[in-house]
């Protein structure tokens, strides 16, 4: 199996969120997770992927890969969900308010989505991190998150596997579209 890797390094995020936008799609928390079993990766919004992070506002690590098969699931990952995804157009992983954004070179075709997250409780509990705490070292994160694409039909998202009080509790959350 071929793994292209999109991005991997700290990336800033805002309200404990970044997101998936293609064509003129943008992320709306309520839209994004209606009628979902997970609370991680909202992908009820076409075109559009939600991911919560931990950690409230500051850097967290972000690995983005691009697969040509279904990846092996990696036991170091507290937290798994998996959703269904297809582009309506250029698809980038961003910030909020698109203040960071990575291209995702991604074929308009369906594709599965593992969302993994690692230390979601510890990133919840440090709530935040200011810029300058970052300058000392390489990689001072405390949560980290790996978004895996490959190709793969149509299928109902799934919690494939939960540890954190705080996956548990998005989980928990029931989203209904606004009428």
């Amino acid at each position: 199996m071929s793994t292209r890797v999109v991005l991997d390094g700290p990336v800033y995020v805002h309200y404990g969120q970044f997101y998936v936008e293609s064509g003129t799609e943008h992320a709306d928390m309520e839209k994004c997770f209606a009628g979902q079993e997970n609370g991680l990766c909202g992908a009820a919004s076409p075109g559009v992927l939600f991911c919560v992070t931990g950690l409230h506002t500051g850097s967290v690590r972000l690995t983005v890969e691009v697969c040509d098969g279904e990846p092996e699931l990696d036991d170091r990952w507290e937290d798994v969900v998996e959703v269904s995804f297809r582009p309506s157009g250029a698809a980038q992983v961003t910030g909020w308010c698109g203040e960071w954004g990575h291209d995702l070179d991604l074929a308009e075709c369906d594709y599965r989505v593992r969302y993994s997250a690692r230390d979601m409780d510890a990133g919840g509990q440090r709530d935040t991190s200011r810029d300058d705490e970052d300058d000392d070292c390489e990689d001072c994160t405390v949560d980290a998150y790996l978004l895996q694409f490959w190709p793969a039909p149509k299928a109902d998202d799934v919690v494939v596997r939960q540890t954190s009080d705080t996956a548990a509790y998005w989980h928990g959350v029931s989203w209904t579209p606004s009428p």
